[in-house]
This record gives structure tokens, sequence and C-alpha cells, in this order.
């Protein structure tokens, strides 16, 4: 997917349009973002299953379906647009998903 290096969008900071940069944020980890999601050790562990003597309910992962193992051929990329005048950014509300996102080329109107 091709970008334009800035571009001119509303600055919700500023309340006014203003020239942005545009880049794409840095890919967080599953645990650094959710860390109460299914199946996460902390999770389990708040529910009282980890630690401790005793049988506790004998915790283990559901088997994994053969229609589960395939994994997605492209990762979701979170676009993030600067304000030249404020320096505040803002990213867009759902990511795209996309192999690879090329900013600064050329983009045909």
């Amino acid at each position: 997917m091709k970008l334009p290096e800035q571009t001119n969008r509303y600055c919700p900071y500023c309340k006014k349009k203003t020239k942005q940069k545009i880049s794409v944020a840095k890919q967080r980890s599953r645990s650094t973002t959710h860390p109460n999601s299914r199946w996460s050790n902390s999770r389990v562990r708040m529910r009282g299953l980890r630690r401790g003597t005793g049988n506790l309910g004998r915790f283990s992962k559901p088997a994994i379906k053969s229609w589960k193992r395939k994994s997605k051929q492209t990762k979701r990329m979170t676009i993030m647009y600067t304000c030249s005048v404020c320096k505040k950014s803002k990213g867009i509300k759902k990511a795209i998903r996309a192999s690879r996102i090329n900013i600064g080329e050329k983009v045909a109107k």
C-alpha cells in the first residue's frame, strides 16, 4: 500500500486542518496490550489456577483444531498522523491489513 509522506488532515487538538506527517506504529506484543486475554498466564493466576498446592481444577489449554493452525498472511498496521503545528499524534480508528506500507512514494490520484 502506497501512502504520501504528508497530508492535509483535521487535527482534533488544534481544531483545524493542518499538514500531518504519516508514519506506521510499531507492532506491540499481545501480552502488553491485552494482559488479561484468554489463556494468558496473568489471567490464569487471577483465577487462582496456576499457583498453590493441590489439584486446582487441572487447568489446561483446549486442543487446537486443524483449521485454527493456519496463520494470517498479513499483519494489521496502525497508521499514525503527527500534526506539524502541535506535534501531537493521532492514530486511525481501525488498523489496515496489508503486507507492506510504503510511505513517501508517488500516489496517483
